[in-house]
């Protein structure tokens, strides 16, 4: 199934897409399925770009999760919801929360498919979403963009303390920053971690 749409970019900037999209195909919806979970992406939406390390990385997610004794998580910065639905079960309550309306359409869709009943999407700024709440659930997953979680959320965080921080980054640098702001957690040694793909436990 092929997904065909034009993108009109107006103005010569730094930012590769603009606002409008013409779709030339009735489908508009790529299916792409990581470890038997269906993810889908529109146009103008963020995918991991390799596939093998993003089911790899989903996976060892999962894995880490299930080993929990958590009861409900959020899942920041969703993206389609790779993170959540991999570690979602059904019946436990996620919220996964993404700015880009496109890429929760995309997260409900998979979320429907899979069944899950608990699961919620909704398209907020994490941050917003996050400290405007007056409790954290046991297990917040955070997948950041480069510019990391900020000091905000991080503040946000060390104060209502969840059991648990799972964070995935693609900028070390930010994420070490961030981390320092979270004294409470550490990182765990997991045979095989990378700085880059590990979670943040809290100090026990």
């Amino acid at each position: 199934m092929s997904v065909i749409s034009a993108n009109i970019q107006p103005v010569h900037q730094a930012i590769l897409e603009g606002e409008g999209e013409i779709a030339l195909t009735e489908n508009q919806m790529l299916e792409e399925a990581f470890n038997q979970v269906p993810l889908f992406l529109r146009p103008r939406g963020f995918f991991q770009t390799n596939p093998q390390v993003a089911a790899t990385l989903y996976a060892t997610a999962r894995d880490w999760v299930a080993a929990l004794p958590v009861t409900s998580m959020w899942d920041l910065f969703c993206g389609v919801g790779g993170f959540g639905l991999h570690c979602a079960t059904p019946d436990m309550p996620l919220t996964g929360i993404e700015i880009s309306a496109e890429a929760i359409a995309c997260a409900q869709r998979s979320a429907t498919q899979l069944g899950l009943m608990q699961v919620t999407f909704q398209a907020l700024d994490s941050t917003q979403f996050a400290t405007g709440n007056a409790s954290a659930p046991d297990l917040v997953i955070v997948n950041p963009p480069r510019r990391g979680i900020g000091r905000e959320l991080c503040a946000y965080l060390s104060q209502m303390a969840p059991a648990y921080i799972l964070y995935s980054s693609c900028n070390a640098q930010t994420m070490a920053s961030d981390i320092s702001l979270l004294p409470g957690y550490g990182i765990p040694d997991y045979p095989g971690a990378t700085v880059r793909h590990v979670p943040a436990y809290r100090a026990l």
